[in-house]
């Protein structure tokens, strides 16, 4: 098994390093540098055709793409501590909040770093600056959302830290990375990030 990997600040990678932090899982890995566009080499993209990382190669060839695919393929060889769900009510609301982040919150930090951050223009992507701008308060908006469920649970998805946390993590940091830091009327939501990054997987 071998994992390919992308360092900070790349978030979907971290992901993965994260989870198997938290279930204790050790990953041969190989390094694949973004900055120097290793992801779009012949050789990765005859692993992973979308030229992105992370990848997962399994003993046999088979290889999985996709942070939240390896996440579920290591829970199911490692299903302890859960950290999609040990409860049907639990994988369900893990679920919920797994796509919310993905589509409320990561979804519009994508935007703005493709359509705003000087290092994507310097790389010559199709930059719409007035759209990345336009993501900014539905960022905002995503962030309130969490806001508002942290209020009521001591993790994003209820009283167990989960997956959703760590897609959460990722993306908050990753978010702060390009510019756009935690709100500072969103109290719940920093202390929660507080807690989080205090976890030792969160150095991964």
């Amino acid at each position: 098994m071998i994992y390919y990997d992308s360092p900070n600040p790349a978030p979907n990678p971290r992901r993965v390093r994260i989870f198997a932090a938290e279930k204790g899982i050790e990953l041969p890995t190989q390094m694949v540098s973004i900055t120097a566009r290793e992801q779009k080499s012949p050789e990765f993209m005859a692993l992973n055709p979308r030229g992105q990382t992370p990848a997962l190669q399994l003993d046999d060839g088979t290889v999985i793409a996709e942070s939240i695919a390896i996440c579920r393929y290591l829970e199911a060889l490692h299903p302890a501590p859960s950290l999609f769900g040990a409860t049907p009510a639990a994988l369900g609301t893990i679920e919920m909040w797994c796509r919310r982040i993905e589509m409320v919150v990561m979804e519009p930090v994508g935007k703005i770093w493709v359509h705003t951050h000087p290092y994507t223009e310097r790389l010559g992507l199709h930059v719409h600056k007035e759209y990345g701008e336009w993501n900014r308060p539905r960022l905002r908006a995503g962030y309130k959302m969490c806001e508002t469920a942290l209020a009521e649970t001591a993790f994003i998805a209820g009283a167990d830290y989960s997956i959703a946390d760590i897609i959460l993590l990722t993306t908050v940091d990753f978010a702060t990375f390009i510019g756009e830091p935690l709100p500072a009327d969103m109290p719940h939501l920093t202390e929660w990030h507080a807690r989080v990054t205090a976890r030792p997987s969160s150095a991964a």
